[in-house]
């Protein structure tokens, strides 16, 4: 079975460091709005500020972050960011300690975490187009997809019964900790890297800044695909907090319940990213970009019409397992496709720049449908968020395939 195929130790410990560092984020998901309103006693407005600001501002420190990473060795840019994370988010159980806990420091981890989930990413994609084979890259990139949601499925529900157990900054600590055994995963990757060209570029220029960009609104392929992504993340993540409002204030949904209906059909983004490679031997990816990246803008439509109940629950799990299957297929496909599209020169900065902007879409957007949700109530701001989703497939692309022979590929690490 292709999805079996040996991809090497040094590709398990990047793995195994993966998954160490997705488990604890898993583990700490919701923990910053929790400790906001937990521990700080923080209104809605304050919470929300957390989530939009700390995606936003942590963007625009990301943004000379690209060009950084592309002129340095990938594995110590990824150990940085790893130890980054672990520092920052340790930051926050030592002053819950110390009685010395405020909301600022909350708003700066937040930045901070977010700034350096840019760069380790950025990092890690330049990293992985060089350490395995492109013929590969699939398969290591469903691999990646497939622990992504089996630590959601998994992280969440023992993150609560973590708080329940042990208070309400345990799971920042445990997450703390994944970081810190990432990097130290990443270490143990070993062999040697060569210095990216030019050398001697330890500041890149303003012009340099926006680069990434220039490289994707430039490509006829990687264009469509960017817009495409934005608008689909963007409008995905923007009706989360509204079904959460319509759930469990408006039908009542106990937390229980909340919880079950979105740990559940994480197992479908399981199902997708193991697929993946057998479906784009079989059919191209072009058409499994085309096909998946269609039927996943279908079912959040659905979610304005939930009840309350069994028939509700059974409702949004059926949704959410056709949405989550249909993104696990997409996603490694999408990340292999752009891989392969992109100069190995340009790989940090166009990955960057792909995450900047998602991140502040998905901020700008969620904003907007709070105070849509503010005038019209959740449904139906939920029902407009699944009509706009509809419109997303005539973003795709749909000329065929850039041949192979035209995407650089990176050198192989010794």
């Amino acid at each position: 079975m292709p999805g079996r195929r040996a991809l090497g130790r040094r590709f398990n410990w990047l793995w195994a460091s993966y998954a160490v560092s997705s488990y604890g984020t898993g583990l700490s998901f919701g923990a910053f709005p929790l400790i906001a309103v937990v521990v700080l006693h923080s209104g809605p407005t304050q919470v929300a500020a957390l989530s939009a600001a700390g995606l936003v501002v942590g963007a625009l420190v990301a943004v000379p972050l690209g060009p950084w990473v592309e002129f340095h060795r990938k594995r110590p840019v990824m150990v940085a960011m790893d130890l980054i994370r672990f520092v920052a988010l340790l930051s926050v159980p030592a002053a819950y300690a110390l009685g010395r806990l405020g909301f600022a420091q909350l708003l700066l981890v937040a930045v901070l975490v977010a700034a350096a989930n840019i760069a380790f990413r950025a990092a890690s994609g330049a990293y992985l187009k060089a350490l395995v084979p492109p013929a590969d890259l699939l398969v290591a990139n469903s691999r990646f997809e497939s622990t992504m949601w089996t630590s959601t499925v998994l992280g969440p529900p023992l993150g609560g019964a973590a708080i329940g157990l042990f208070g309400p900054v345990v799971t920042l600590l445990a997450d703390a900790v994944s970081h810190l055994l990432s990097a130290l995963g990443i270490r143990a990757v070993g062999g040697t890297e060569p210095r990216p060209a030019p050398a001697g570029a330890s500041r890149p220029r303003a012009g340099e800044l926006l680069e990434g960009w220039r490289r994707i609104l430039g490509h006829p392929t990687l264009r469509p695909l960017f817009f495409n992504a934005l608008a689909v993340n963007g409008l995905i993540m923007a009706s989360e907090p509204l079904l959460a409002v319509l759930l469990l204030d408006g039908l009542g949904f106990a937390p229980w319940q909340y919880g079950l209906v979105f740990a559940a059909p994480c197992v479908g983004g399981l199902l997708g990213a193991r697929l993946a490679h057998r479906l784009v031997a079989r059919s191209g990816r072009r058409r499994v970009l085309l096909v998946a990246g269609t039927l996943r803008a279908c079912w959040p439509v659905g979610l304005a019409f939930v009840r309350p109940g069994v028939p509700g629950m059974v409702l949004v799990i059926v949704l959410q397992f056709g949405l989550v299957t249909c993104c696990g297929l997409y996603n490694p496909v999408l990340a292999t496709y752009r891989l392969d599209l992109t100069a190995s020169d340009r790989v940090a900065r166009t990955l960057a720049a792909w995450s900047v902007s998602s991140s502040v879409v998905i901020a700008v957007l969620t904003a907007v449908w709070g105070v849509l949700a503010a005038f019209t109530g959740p449904r139906l701001a939920i029902a407009a968020d699944g009509l706009l989703l509809l419109a997303t497939p005539l973003l795709l692309p749909r000329h065929r395939d850039t041949p192979r022979k035209t995407a650089e590929r990176a050198p192989s690490l010794p």
